[in-house]
């Protein structure tokens, strides 16, 4: 008798076992990402983004592109991108008017898009956009501006001739500048921008401001806007045995900024933006648009860093053995 009841106890467990029925698995959430470059800040958003798609507990299928600043690019692929379905869209604005078509055909096919770094312009940016991952870029440039000052303070120039490097196709290096010069007149009001021209590619900003001392040979200093635009105006003013007598302030640090300014003869300072924190920043809002979530705030903030001293160089060269800030 007894057995017979414990054989009907144990047959009510298995039957009860048998009910249970695990969740459904979530659906792959399809992202699209796009980059304006696959080198130093972008490659570094690139591993934010793909670190926190593996880590943020979903199941994120990305689907990316490198527009090379090409806005017929960008537009292709946003154009594939809403073929393809996907939920949301991060990219960095290849242009703040160009740009506005094809980011309003994602948001009118309801797909939500999130800007990093760059963005459209803040009228189209408040229709089009869910959120807007990005460093204060005036105050990036007044933080790096007021590191200048103080050097030229400090070594008694008193009216000090400039050479810009930029990256002025996208709005957020030209506000760059913008704080950049505001903290100078605040400083050494007599300074000049004797000349500002394109040149964030290595092998580029090498010819420019090789040109622009040519052009200039009272230069004090360059400021790079950003890329490689620092480190080439480093390697223009050594070859022309200029280390000491012309100095750089830069934007993006990587390895071979961070060794160049460990060096401090010639790179005085860098400004960052953590490139691998923003894009996690990024694609978190990305999710949030994908689940419909209201955007807390359009502009979602990060952090500026600046680095001004061989310690800190070698410290970052420690933490970045990748040289992903």
């Amino acid at each position: 008798m007894l057995r017979s009841r414990m054989l009907a106890a144990l047959a009510g467990v298995a039957l009860s076992a048998v009910a249970i029925v695990p969740p459904a698995r979530a659906e792959p959430v399809t992202i699209g990402a796009i980059y304006l470059d696959d080198v130093g800040f972008y490659a570094a958003v690139r591993k934010g983004i793909r670190d926190a798609a593996k880590s943020l507990g979903r199941d994120v299928n990305l689907l990316e592109t490198n527009a090379r600043a090409d806005p017929g690019a960008e537009g292709s692929f946003i154009d594939r991108l809403i073929s393809a379905n996907a939920k949301a869209i991060v990219l960095s604005a290849v242009s703040a008017d160009g740009s506005v078509r094809a980011i309003r055909r994602a948001h009118d096919a309801g797909i939500p898009v999130v800007c990093y770094n760059t963005c459209i312009n803040d009228n189209a940016m408040k229709k089009y956009v869910y959120a807007y991952a990005v460093a204060d870029p005036k105050e990036f440039g007044r933080k790096l501006g007021a590191v200048a000052a103080d050097y030229f303070l400090k070594n008694g120039i008193k009216a000090p001739k400039i050479g810009i490097l930029n990256c002025e196709f996208a709005e957020v290096c030209t506000l760059r500048r913008e704080g950049f010069e505001e903290a100078l007149k605040a400083k050494v009001p007599d300074y000049t921008i004797v000349s500002n021209q394109r040149g964030t590619v290595l092998d580029q900003a090498v010819s420019v401001s090789d040109q622009m001392m040519s052009a200039h040979p009272e230069i004090n200093a360059f400021f790079g806007e950003g890329g490689e635009a620092g480190v080439g105006a480093v390697r223009s003013i050594k070859q022309r045995n200029l280390a000491g007598k012309v100095v750089v302030f830069s934007a993006d640090m990587s390895i071979a900024a961070a060794q160049e300014l460990a060096d401090h003869t010639v790179l005085k300072a860098v400004a960052d933006v953590s490139g691998q924190g923003i894009g996690r920043l990024a694609l978190e809002q990305a999710l949030n648009g994908a689940d419909k979530k209201p955007a807390a705030s359009l502009i979602v903030p990060m952090t500026i860093s600046i680095f001004d001293t061989t310690e800190q160089a070698k410290t970052w060269l420690a933490d970045h053995p990748d040289g992903l800030s």
